[in-house]
């Protein structure tokens, strides 16, 4: 791939300066401004921005010095703008793990990416656990939406055995989440493990062999300033996936089979009831571990007003990708591994900043002040917006509403938007008024088999009690199919590069309507507030003010 670094910054640098004669009141988004910024970080020389790595490294710097040349404030830490993060990242040793299943057929062994993918657990450096099973179902529990997997088991000292998802019918935002949380669920219980097989619906949305793919890489965790690495679960020692091979063993003499677990599964709101299994699994794994730093970068625009700039609205992107592929057994010497990463999330940095540009030449400036975070180890797990949320650069009360830009899809010219979480809060008629003059409409999840909720960043806010919502390029006028054809082919691979036919006039839409978003949260007279009786709400802001839902 030829690199065009060295003009991709030249026109970024510039272009402010241009564009500076346009009337600062009606700012205007270019598709050369745009384009150039992704020009950038999705260079090869950046070598897919993997964290921890010189190209994110790289990647950072560029951010800073676009921030420093709007004459914005440094917030990450000592006055600077990066925030270092430290992380744990945890690799498989030399040794393959096994999944060893023992019951009334014997026992039968399985080795890790073929038929079993097995948990990395860092805590776990020589892992060799033993341990009876339990099948829960979906192994979720949540008595505001009727759901009690665990009534009536014993699992303490055992491993679980989980469906992926959650039950049809579910609120797809709720589902994500209590699935996200499955892993806590099942050490309040007392179980030291948990493993997991597909559901018919899980394995449509995610095949087998598409996980597969990604059974080797790394796991990263953030450390505390105190050097503890964070883990949500600690009590759980050992994880692991099932394909069909290993979960028929896992199964053998069960009173129920899979089919039948899965025939109800499908069901609208079917809940195949938990059970003893006659089988029991010994896991061995071992790991070795390292640290590493990535840094957030961090940016603040003062707000204007008296009264509300302490409070704080946070427009984030993660600049973060997944790096170089390994390569492969029979691939040829030049084959392209770099994952380049360019609409996933360049673009997503490119529109912060062009929305970042534009405020900071705005002659009246945003009434509240603006948090412009680009985050690191989005792809690891939303680890470093993880970590912001819980170590913000100011209190996290006074931060009052976030949106997120992750990989909107630049190839086709886009007439709706997809907010996900914009119905708990009222950023979801924010969203809706901000962006009715484009002619662009809000459209409802077209995929929550995708659990999109929990996959972005975002959803650290949310946890931390903050109003906000993911956007993402909808599936009218031709998005259906650019979606289904990106997330079954450049996604996550080296395709996704300059070589695309990215639309960029729908990039310069993008950052306009992302503008006048993030504009009208910071200068509406009230702050965004959860709905009452919001789910996420009730469960991560239950003291707050609540506004009645229309």
């Amino acid at each position: 791939m030829k690199t065009a670094i060295a003009f991709a910054a030249m026109t970024a640098l510039l272009l402010p300066a241009a564009l500076s004669a346009q009337n600062a009141a009606d700012p205007v988004f270019t598709p050369a401004a745009m384009r150039a910024h992704v020009e950038f970080l999705a260079d090869d020389l950046l070598k897919g921005r993997d964290t921890g790595s010189e190209g994110h490294e790289i990647a950072a710097r560029y951010v800073a010095s676009q921030f420093d040349g709007l004459g914005l404030k440094p917030a990450g830490d000592n006055g600077s703008w990066l925030q270092r993060i430290t992380f744990q990242k945890t690799e498989f040793d030399k040794t393959p793990a096994t999944l060893t299943v023992t019951g009334p057929a014997g026992a039968k062994s399985f080795t890790h990416a073929g038929d079993v993918i097995v948990g990395i657990n860092a805590d776990q450096p020589h892992l060799d656990v033993t341990a009876p099973l339990v099948f829960v179902g979906y192994g979720l529990e949540n008595a505001r939406l009727g759901l009690n997997d665990y009534a009536g088991l014993d699992v303490k000292g055992k491993i679980v055995v989980t469906l992926r998802g959650y039950p049809k019918g579910l609120p797809s935002e709720e589902g994500a989440h209590l699935s996200a949380t499955k892993g806590k669920i099942a050490e309040s219980h007392g179980a030291i493990g948990m493993i997991a097989f597909n559901t018919l619906q899980s394995a449509k949305a995610r095949p087998w062999a598409r996980m597969v793919q990604f059974a080797d890489e790394p796991d990263f965790t953030w450390v505390s300033p105190e050097g503890v690495p964070f883990n949500a679960a600690p009590g759980l020692r050992a994880s692991a996936m099932l394909n069909d091979p290993a979960a028929q063993a896992v199964f053998a003499g069960a009173p129920t089979t899979i089919a039948a677990i899965r025939k109800t599964a499908d069901k609208p709101g079917g809940k195949p009831k938990g059970f003893a299994l006659k089988t029991g699994v010994t896991i061995k794994a071992d790991t070795v571990s390292q640290r590493v730093t990535s840094p957030n970068v961090v940016a603040i625009l003062p707000g204007s007003d008296p009264k509300l700039k302490d409070e704080y609205v946070v427009l984030s992107a993660h600049l973060d990708h997944i790096g170089v592929s390994a390569a492969k057994p029979g691939d040829a010497p030049d084959k392209d591994r770099i994952n380049n990463g360019a609409l996933d999330n360049g673009a997503g940095i490119a529109t912060m900043l062009e929305v970042a540009r534009a405020m900071a030449e705005a002659p009246d400036k945003p009434r509240r002040s603006i948090i412009f975070l680009a985050s690191t180890a989005e792809e690891k797990g939303l680890l470093g917006a993880d970590y912001y949320a819980r170590h913000p650069s100011v209190p996290v009360r006074q931060i009052v509403g976030n949106v997120d830009l992750d990989m909107p899809l630049l190839l086709y010219p886009f007439t709706d938007l997809i907010a996900f979480g914009a119905d708990h809060s009222t950023l979801g008629p924010i969203v809706a008024k901000a962006v009715a003059p484009m002619g662009v409409k809000l459209s409802p999840d077209p995929m929550p088999q995708e659990t999109i909720f929990v996959r972005s960043d975002h959803y650290m806010f949310v946890k931390q009690g903050v109003p906000a919502v993911f956007l993402a390029t909808g599936y009218a006028n031709g998005g259906e199919k650019a979606w289904e054809a990106f997330l079954g082919g450049a996604y996550h691979h080296p395709g996704d590069d300059m070589s695309q036919k990215i639309d960029w006039t729908a990039g310069a839409r993008f950052a306009e309507a992302n503008y006048r978003i993030t504009r009208a949260m910071a200068d509406g007279d009230a702050a965004p507030l959860w709905y009452q009786a919001d789910f996420f709400g009730d469960t991560f802001a239950p003291t707050v003010s609540k506004a009645a839902k229309p």
